[in-house]
């Protein structure tokens, strides 16, 4: 008896899970570079010029609070240690720069948290040089470790020559490697992620506001980093959850404050308006059952190997189409978990995606009588 496989293709019900809503009305911004990025399903709702690489000012001290992240979360530093700051630290990211500080002098011992809060609150440059200094020996030694770490998380479009963000051509970052580094450092760091919310930092009697605009608008924003330089504009790297969802943007080249502020608020705000999270399948869901060649058992579950959550806009809710394709019958053996076909989804206007079929359990193959009794069976009934 051979065996004939047939292709099996069955579209699931999945326009019936959400009701359709009106038509999601377009975006415009001011912004020169753009990323809005859903943080669950790390799904892109906008994007322009994002992957240009571009001046990121200050936004890039993101990657410099990562690597400290990183020695708080393996043990190799504690918020409690001390890093002293040197004249180097003081000329460069000191008052007398002319850029943002942290107003740290000479010979001072600083605990780390409060670098920290320097860097994310104050956007110190002499708390950044500080700290690259104190880890890395040298602020170059730094940027290349940042340019290592930047490469093992994924992060292909950003080059590092320092840890401040301060001019320089050759430093470097996109919109959609920052929009992964701020979902890195939210995923990664939760213990303390906290220090991007908070509004003021008092150090040496001196009280600096945090500059991210967002989170003195938007009730839920809750992070990460402003910028500006001459060359990069007005920018922001920002985050905000409402209810269970959290989206990210980046955006860069606004031409003043003010503008900032209002083109990150619309930004975030349509994208928490036009698009919903989805749950369109679960792991382990029975997609069909298919019979078993040659099995110890006539049949097999056909389950879905992860759950699926999608990021879609409400206006395409109702036009998502899924389809299992599978082979049937299939020849024992069977590991649990085998991956025995696929389902497609579908959704207006993206790029078919793939989730994978499998075994929902083993089925052994029979043994040579009773191979010979499933042939005598199929040639006597037609059936196995």
């Amino acid at each position: 008896m051979s065996l004939k496989n047939k292709l099996c293709v069955y579209t699931l019900l999945s326009s019936c899970l959400w009701a359709g809503v009106a038509g999601a009305s377009a975006l415009e911004t001011k912004a020169r570079n753009v990323v809005l990025m859903d943080y669950d399903t790390g799904r892109y709702l906008y994007t322009k010029d994002s992957e240009k690489m571009v001046p990121p000012a200050s936004m890039s001290k993101l990657m410099t609070v990562y690597m400290i992240f990183s020695k708080l979360k393996d043990g190799s530093l504690s918020l409690d240690d001390t890093f002293t700051v040197s004249e180097n630290a003081w000329r460069k990211g000191g008052a007398a720069s002319g850029g943002s500080t942290m107003f740290l002098p000479i010979g001072e011992k600083v605990r780390v948290e409060d670098i920290l809060k320097g860097i994310i609150i104050q956007s110190g440059n002499d708390a950044c040089i500080t700290a690259a200094e104190n880890l890395a020996g040298s602020e170059e030694n730094f940027a290349s470790e940042m340019q290592e770490t930047a490469k093992r998380i994924g992060l292909n479009n950003s080059s590092f020559v320092n840890a401040t963000g301060l001019p320089h051509p050759d430093h470097r970052m996109s919109a959609e490697d920052l929009a992964k580094l701020a979902r890195h450092i939210i995923s990664e760091f939760p213990e303390y992620y906290y220090l991007f919310s908070e509004k003021t930092f008092k150090y040496h009697n001196i009280i600096q506001g945090n500059r991210n605009p967002l989170l003195y608008s938007m009730p839920d924003a809750d992070g990460l980093k402003t910028g500006h330089t001459d060359e990069a504009g007005f920018c922001l790297t920002a985050s905000a959850k409402r209810g269970d969802r959290r989206l990210i943007s980046v955006m860069t080249g606004m031409k003043s404050n003010k503008e900032r502020s209002e083109e990150a608020e619309k930004v975030m705000s349509w994208g928490f308006r036009e698009f919903d999270n989805y749950q369109v399948l679960n792991k382990g869901q029975k997609i069909a059952e298919i019979p078993v060649w040659f099995g110890t058992e006539k049949t097999t579950d056909l389950i879905v190997a992860d759950n699926v959550l999608e990021t879609i806009q409400k206006s395409k809710a109702s036009k998502v189409k899924m389809t299992a394709v599978y082979d049937k019958p299939v020849k024992a053996p069977i590991a649990q978990g085998q991956k025995l076909g696929v389902v497609k989804i579908e959704i207006q206007g993206e790029e078919t995606q793939e989730v994978d079929l499998v075994a929902g359990t083993s089925v052994n193959k029979l043994n040579f009588f009773g191979k010979i009794m499933a042939n005598l069976k199929y040639l006597l009934l037609g059936e196995q």
